[in-house]
């Protein structure tokens, strides 16, 4: 676990006594596949960090229309605005898989922070890359084909979850054709039309929930 901590905002910049001691003051909570953290609208008083397991982070349009901004996965961090600027959330928090997590206060972190400006700048830094990446996303949206933004999803994902093997990298996503369709922002009868196309090109080989990268540089360039 404490590798995993080590990898998040908060705690890159703590020496190992500073990392205990904010570790103490966290709480774990243990969220069931399918399950929801919090969602859209609810109060926003905690940030939380993935210690297993992956979380969904997604919005639902006045129409039903669900859409998903990010998948995160063990080290990543999630709810942070809320220590800065607390509020009703932005978006619904949902479990892909049985995961873990690690929750802290406004009340307790805020204090804290206040004789450690270089965690501050951390935790600043962490907002200012999701911003970077809603504003890519943006722009993928308006200036990228679907098949590009499939391709930049599929890269993306196995940054995060990719295992080498000797025939490719493995990524076990764990989400549904529809939960991928929703984080291209696609339908899904045009993302499996660009996931056939990739894989009759020999580029990846679909499986259940998972997809292998056989060919990561023609993906790389068809993402753009």
């Amino acid at each position: 676990m404490e590798d995993v901590l080590s990898q998040a905002p908060l705690f890159v910049a703590l020496n190992d006594e500073a990392a205990s001691a904010l570790r103490s003051t966290m709480v774990e909570v243990k969220i069931s596949r399918g399950d929801d953290l919090f969602t859209e609208g609810d109060p926003g008083e905690h940030l939380y960090v993935i210690v297993k397991g992956k979380i969904k982070l997604g919005t639902t349009s006045g129409d039903g229309r669900e859409s998903l901004l990010a998948v995160l996965g063990p080290g990543e961090m999630f709810g942070e605005l809320s220590l800065f600027d607390p509020g009703p959330r932005t978006a619904t928090a949902t479990a892909i898989t049985d995961s873990v997590v690690l929750g802290l206060g406004h009340e307790d972190l805020v204090p804290w922070l206040s004789g450690r400006p270089v965690v501050s700048q951390e935790l600043l830094k962490a907002l200012a890359q999701r911003l970077r990446r809603t504003n890519e996303a943006l722009a993928d949206l308006v200036f990228s084909d679907v098949p590009g933004r499939v391709a930049k999803a599929l890269i993306e994902l196995s940054e995060k979850f990719g295992t080498r093997r000797d025939d490719g990298l493995y990524v076990s996503h764990d989400m549904t054709q529809e939960e991928l369709a929703q984080l291209v922002g696609a339908s899904r009868e045009t993302v499996n039309k660009a996931l056939a196309e990739f894989a009759q090109r020999g580029w990846v080989r679909l499986e259940p929930r998972a997809i292998l990268l056989v060919d990561t540089d023609r993906l790389t360039r068809r993402a753009g």
